[in-house]
């Protein structure tokens, strides 16, 4: 299955600048999802993140991770329609830059769920290599 920016605004309310997800090419709703980032030099973080040596902050990172995270769970039937809002973010890492160039792989798996509140085991790869992972606890609004 195959996702592109407009399915993926269908389902999660990110729009442009702050739209972090490309594609979106796995989705098993409510479980898992995996998309990709093409990291471009036009983002507009590189003009001061930073203007010699420009690196996709790593908020941001963990942010296009958890709109993935969105698609897996807002893409079920009874999520449809709703916000996925941050409620947390554990066991943060990063292992490598993110600069432009970069296809940044995005995947999140919920491995926990109970009522409106869940965690998400997300991965960042570039290459296969990983640039950074997280637990991200989310909540249903």
């Amino acid at each position: 299955m195959m996702l592109g920016i407009k399915e993926i605004q269908e389902i999660i309310p990110h729009r442009h600048p702050f739209l972090l997800v490309d594609c979106i090419e796995e989705l098993e709703p409510g479980v898992k999802a995996t998309g990709y980032k093409c990291v471009t030099y036009d983002e507009s973080f590189f003009r001061g993140h930073f203007p010699e040596e420009p690196v996709m902050p790593g908020v941001l990172i963990i942010e296009a991770l958890a709109q993935v995270g969105a698609v897996a769970i807002l893409s079920m039937e009874e999520n449809k329609g709703k916000i996925a809002y941050f409620g947390g973010i554990d066991k943060a890492k990063f292992k490598q830059k993110v600069i432009p160039g970069s296809k940044l792989k995005l995947e999140c798996e919920i491995i926990k769920r109970k009522g409106p509140v869940g965690v998400g085991k997300a991965v960042a790869t570039i290459d296969g290599k990983i640039a950074a992972s997280a637990e991200l606890t989310f909540m249903i609004g």
